[in-house]
């Protein structure tokens, strides 16, 4: 399990490294079953074989909750021990996987709200799930996790952009579109025009406000939460890497994997920042 998300979530791979050993394997399986379903999009060639898709991840989910007999898949079969052995929510598993509904739908966002609301719905949860495999249930943590969720979700789509215009996906809102009247040809041509900039800062700007939304709750949160909390460090230094690059999201600097990453994770966690 530790490999498959190391492969193919390395962000969360890192952040997980933090945490005590004995809780790893159900970090692990968490983000193992988050890539299975945010990958759907890209695994199927029409929306209703997504939505068969999801359809069996939601049984899955259930047959964990409710007593029933395990799949026999690898991500299954560990994350129902997670589920049965630390007590996690059901309704934080069926919200993440409603949420990829939207990874079906090639329509963009009609706002910025919207987009914030997938990101909670695609995020967020994990975060509090994250939270609850570490034995943190804590009013402020959560709080901490709902806006660092939302804003590792908007950095993340912002590090995508590149990838999704090429794929046609208008990640922008319509009404953050609208504002800076960006052209959607120049968008997937990759053209990196004044409204593109313009757009994507109006992104990394909810995303750092989610950031520092998240701080202000810093030091009532016990130290055992931070691992699940990491990722805020990361949202972070994407951001800065964009601001210095002028808000180009297609410049292709930022397609260079960060390189001093880790260690900036380790320095917070000596400090017990996030």
């Amino acid at each position: 399990m530790a490999a498959l998300v190391r492969r193919h979530d390395h962000d969360r791979f890192q952040t997980a490294l933090f945490a005590p050993a004995e809780r790893r394997r159900s970090l692990f399986a968490l983000y193992a079953f988050n890539y299975e379903i945010a990958r759907v999009r890209e695994t199927v060639s029409e929306p209703v074989l997504g939505q068969i898709r999801l359809q069996w991840w939601r049984e899955s989910i259930a047959a964990a909750f409710e007593g029933g007999p395990v799949r026999r898949h690898i991500v299954v079969e560990a994350l129902t021990t997670a589920i049965r052995t630390l007590a996690l929510t059901r309704a934080h598993f069926d919200r993440l996987v409603d949420g990829r509904e939207k990874d079906l739908d090639a329509a963009p966002f009609a706002s910025l709200a919207d987009l914030e609301d997938y990101a909670e719905a695609s995020s967020a949860r994990l975060l509090y799930l994250a939270l609850e495999s570490l034995g943190i249930r804590d009013p402020a943590a959560e709080k901490a996790g709902f806006h660092i969720g939302i804003a590792y979700a908007l950095a993340g789509l912002l590090r995508a952009m590149p990838l999704q215009a090429r794929a046609g996906r208008l990640i922008i809102p319509a009404d953050i579109a609208e504002r800076s009247e960006l052209n959607a040809a120049d968008y997937r041509a990759l053209r990196r025009t004044p409204a593109l900039r313009a757009a994507t800062a109006a992104i990394a700007g909810a995303a750092s406000g989610h950031l520092a939304s998240a701080r202000a709750h810093r030091r009532s949160i016990p130290r055992s939460a931070l691992p699940a909390l990491l990722p805020a460090i990361i949202a972070e230094r994407s951001l800065a890497r964009l601001k210095r690059a002028g808000y180009h999201a297609f410049d292709p600097a930022l397609a260079v994997p960060d390189a001093m990453q880790s260690w900036w994770l380790a320095i917070a966690s000596l400090r017990n920042r996030f």
